[in-house]
């Protein structure tokens, strides 16, 4: 069984071990069931208390990495096995990997590869079906993604993502970012050109400022060019220059282009929603009956996903752009998708595409 999605973090080591317990306190079950602690070299061991957990982490951090186990309740009210990992500087440098990372140990315990669906009457609807996955996952998604990044007001992780890929991509070919300041949302650009043309690891060069990422870029060649990910293999690509013309905006204009692009209405989507609307209300009504489910014909049925859902999620899935209460934003999409397509939309809006 696959793991996954990965969820990434970047702080300065100096906060790294404050911002991992943090995480993990908002990520385990209150009360916590045992949390199982490997440190390398350092013994490993089992705690139910975080604090505790924290504090021997603390002792051995510097010359020690950390990987907890635990389990975390999900949405769906069941438990979720997971691994939160934490990485010294020393350790980025020979094998990036972080430096805080957390992912669910079963893809299949986060993002279902089936569904039990009250179908009805109605016609099957691999869009709608699709659809109803969208909205299972995505509050899931944001929600450990904030919970990794942002479990408090202190600020210490400064950007973040999340992918269904093992490792650290740039950020416009994740399925999801985080920026604690939402004025910085062009780093989102800004290391995705560095990592991709200057072929950079994203968690050695996530805590760049901005004004470092831009010398980098104003460095390449005039006219350069990199072709971020896109899952729906079209070859959208970003030019050195439109990437300078972005970070001579402010945020706010940013942001702005992002909801927009993010509102256009796709109408293959809009199609879908009053079917899996009905699904859904059929569902929440044939749960409340206490109605059991069958792999086909009863009220409750077996929806297994397939590769037509997972198409229509490529290219279709909607996206969200989240301004946060403490000034920081959060853009999210369904892990088969990426943001290009969002930041694509919103760089032709603004007219600085070249």
């Amino acid at each position: 069984m696959r793991s996954g999605p990965y969820f990434f973090a970047w702080c300065d080591e100096a906060s790294r071990v404050d911002a991992f317990g943090a995480a993990l306190s908002a990520l385990v079950h209150d009360p916590p069931y045992d949390v199982s602690v490997y440190m390398r070299p350092s013994p490993s061991f089992s705690t139910n208390s975080v604090d505790e957990a924290v504090a021997k982490i603390r002792a051995h951090f510097g010359h020690a990495d950390a990987d907890a186990y635990f389990d975390m309740l999900g949405s769906s009210g069941q438990f979720v096995a997971c691994i939160l990992r934490c990485y010294t500087d020393r350790s980025e440098r020979i094998k990036p990997c972080g430096p805080i990372h957390m992912h669910p140990r079963e893809i299949e315990d986060f993002a279902p590869m089936h569904m039990e669906l009250a179908l009805g009457s109605g016609p099957r609807s691999v869009e709608a079906e699709a659809e109803l996955t969208w909205h299972i996952v995505l509050d899931d998604l944001e929600d450990l993604l904030l919970r990794l990044c942002a479990p408090n007001a202190s600020r210490r992780v400064s950007t973040g993502g999340c992918t269904s890929a093992w490792t650290w991509l740039a950020p416009v070919s994740m399925c999801a970012t985080y920026n604690a300041d939402a004025r910085d949302i062009a780093r989102d650009l800004a290391l995705s050109w560095v990592s991709l043309h200057d072929k950079e690891k994203v968690s050695l060069i996530a805590g760049m400022s901005l004004e470092a990422l831009h010398a980098r870029i104003d460095a390449a060649p005039a006219g350069a060019r990199v072709v971020p990910t896109d899952k729906s293999g079209r070859s959208i690509p970003l030019s050195r220059e439109t990437v300078l013309k972005a970070l001579g905006l402010p945020g706010s204009a940013l942001i702005e282009a992002l909801v927009a692009a993010a509102d256009v209405p796709d109408e293959a989507w809009r199609a879908a929603a009053p079917r899996a609307e009905e699904i859904h209300n059929l569902t929440v009504q044939a749960r409340a009956r206490g109605e059991p489910f069958t792999r086909g014909g009863g009220p409750l049925t077996w929806v297994k996903l397939t590769g037509e859902h997972v198409y229509f999620l490529v290219d279709h899935a909607r996206f969200h752009v989240r301004r946060l209460p403490g000034g920081g934003v959060l853009l999210a999409t369904h892990p088969y998708r990426t943001l290009w397509p969002l930041w694509s939309d919103a760089l032709f809006s603004l007219g600085i595409t070249s």
